[in-house]
């Protein structure tokens, strides 16, 4: 029997807590979206306030250059461009124990570093919040699953503009990846 993770061997992915998800008028606003903003603050002082890692992983494409995602869904979160720009407050605060993964497909770790840096960092398990959950939230979790880290994904910090499909994900994602923690069992997780 293995010892469940200590704070410091747990992280805090933030996945696209970014304006074109939470900003009125962005192209992938919804009006649900900012309803996660203030459970996810509170998870993002807690996990400052303790020992755990902190990853905020954003969906950034490069300016001027093709991508394949751009054949499916129209040019976005392009790097330097408002839409691409943290939510005020979620701001990365750099150092060693925070730092930001830039991603250009769903998932936090496909073609990126983060499992890499994860396993570097000691870490066993890793709390995923933001948007969508039927999307970006699912995908990471179930490549984390697949990865070997316990998964955790807070209900309250995470929705869709596709709420069948976000509880549907939900539901996979207790069923087969993780578990689908209360905010106050996040909380603790990261204590």
């Amino acid at each position: 029997m293995t010892t469940p993770p200590t704070t410091a061997q747990t992280a805090l992915v933030l996945v696209d807590v970014i304006a074109s998800f939470y900003r009125p008028l962005e192209a992938n606003y919804y009006p649900d979206a900012p309803l996660t903003l203030d459970p996810i603050h509170l998870l993002l002082d807690q996990a400052r306030t303790s020992d755990a890692f902190i990853v905020h992983a954003v969906e950034r494409h490069r300016a001027g250059l093709e991508d394949f995602e751009f054949a499916k869904l129209p040019r976005h979160h392009q790097e330097g461009s408002a839409d691409a720009a943290y939510v005020p407050g979620f701001e990365p605060v750099f150092g060693p124990r925070e730092t930001e993964v830039t991603k250009r497909r769903f998932s936090a770790f496909y073609a990126t570093d983060l499992d890499l840096l994860l396993r570097e960092q000691g870490i066993r398990r890793v709390v995923i919040v933001g948007v969508k959950t039927n999307v970006c939230i699912r995908a990471t979790a179930q490549d984390a699953f697949a990865g070997g880290f316990e998964v955790l994904v807070p209900r309250e910090t995470t929705n869709s503009n596709r709420p069948h499909l976000a509880a549907a994900s939900l539901e996979d994602i207790e069923r087969y990846m993780g578990s689908v923690p209360t905010l106050a069992e996040a909380l603790d997780a990261l204590r």
